[in-house]
């Protein structure tokens, strides 16, 4: 994970302008979610993994399900997940629930970020800056 400064970092919206904004930018809400916290998320690369620029965001009105909530920015970071190619290792149930739990569990939830991809992380967060602070 790699701590990205930022001017939107304790910034507040509302979640709904925040996210008219961010979707057509190419952020989809993580899945994740909690009733006070979340994060969207950019996908910068999916090569050997997904490499992600996250935007957190808590919580300071309402909870993120309900309509109105408010929240505030924390600092963006880059964060590279990756998965194992193979079989999940500690699957469990049979084809019944395999329906339902396809995915693996990373195999590295913080791996290292290929430093070429820093300034693309840098770019991205300055374009969020300029709409929505401006």
């Amino acid at each position: 994970m790699i701590p990205i400064p930022s001017a939107i970092d304790g910034q507040s919206f509302l979640l709904q302008e925040l996210e008219q904004v961010m979707k057509p930018l190419g952020y989809v809400i993580n899945g994740g979610w909690e009733y006070d916290h979340g994060y969207f998320d950019y996908k910068i690369d999916d090569r050997d993994g997904y490499l992600f620029l996250r935007i957190p965001v808590n919580a300071v009105q309402g909870s993120l399900d309900e309509r109105g909530a408010a929240v505030r920015i924390g600092t963006p970071f880059m964060l590279r997940q990756v998965f194992q190619a193979d079989v999940d290792d500690h699957a469990e149930g049979g084809p019944f629930q395999s329906l339902f739990n396809q995915f693996s569990e990373p195999e590295r939830r913080d791996a290292e970020i290929d430093p070429a991809f820093l300034d693309i992380g840098a770019s991205l967060v300055k374009e969020l800056e300029d709409v929505l602070l401006h």
